[in-house]
């Protein structure tokens, strides 16, 4: 059996993941910027080419990059974050090549995520936010995709993963806004300088879809989660009736497989 544990950010889909593996230590843990054979956040998706143009542009860290790259057909996948360095501009020419938010045509961005999924044959392992998340994101704020067309999407990724057995542990946020101060207190430096939330709002007001609302800042941005909420529970009751467990954030400190 694998496990998608998947919920929006603040969530506990990290605690939840840790206590999980804890309790069954035959699962592996997948972690957000892992290489993983069904996600892709957080890596670079390169041609030979383009890896080689990378490699050359950051000689000195050749073999760090090496040492977190993957082989997939004719295809290197960079687990980028992973890589430590003081270069400048490493992490923003590196992040040009990941496949979300809109970095890549509609088709090929399918293609790419459902053929991953389709050849994906592993057993006990438990992803983080490698389901829901990264994608829905690209389709509401990059795409502007309606939430039919989205289902129908995840409808062809279910048939890609019928050839799988999984289960999905998604962790409802039943506080947004509360889940989310928790989460800005956590992510921020010594001095008490938020550093992710920022950041969030930041692609948030910066998204097409935005900008095509007239949206921005904080209300607007829980509106969104609450939105994206609604329709990966939805996904979830429609699509995977028979494979979803629903837990209330922060209320998961005994789950049981």
């Amino acid at each position: 059996m694998n496990y998608f544990i998947e919920g929006l950010q603040g969530s506990g889909k990290s605690t939840a993941l840790r206590k999980i593996t804890e309790k069954y230590d035959s699962l592996t843990p997948i972690h957000e910027g892992d290489y993983s054979p069904v996600e892709l956040a957080w890596c670079a998706y390169t041609t030979e080419e383009e890896y080689s143009s990378i490699l050359r542009r950051f000689a000195p860290i050749r073999r760090s990059i090496e040492a977190k790259t993957v082989s997939e057909d004719d295809r290197r996948i960079i687990s980028y974050t992973q890589v430590q360095t003081d270069i400048p501009d490493f992490y923003q020419t590196l992040e040009q090549y990941e496949i979300y938010n809109g970095r890549k045509p509609l088709d090929e961005f399918r293609e790419i995520v459902l053929r991953r999924y389709s050849r994906w044959t592993g057993d006990n392992m438990v992803f983080e936010c490698s389901l829901f998340q990264n994608i829905i994101e690209d389709m509401i704020l990059f795409r502007s995709l309606s939430d039919d067309e989205i289902m129908q999407f995840y409808r062809s990724v279910r048939d890609a993963l019928e050839h799988q057995d999984f289960r999905i542990i998604y962790i409802r946020s039943d506080d947004i806004a509360g889940n989310l101060s928790v989460i800005r207190k956590e992510r921020s430096d010594e001095n008490g300088n938020e550093l992710w939330f920022p950041m969030m709002c930041g692609f948030f007001n910066d998204s097409p879809y935005a900008k095509a609302n007239g949206l921005s800042g904080e209300d607007d941005l829980i509106r969104h989660f609450a939105h994206r909420q609604d329709l990966e529970l939805r996904i979830c009751s429609e699509l995977f009736p028979d494979k979803a467990m629903i837990l209330s954030s922060k209320q998961f400190d005994d789950i049981t497989l």
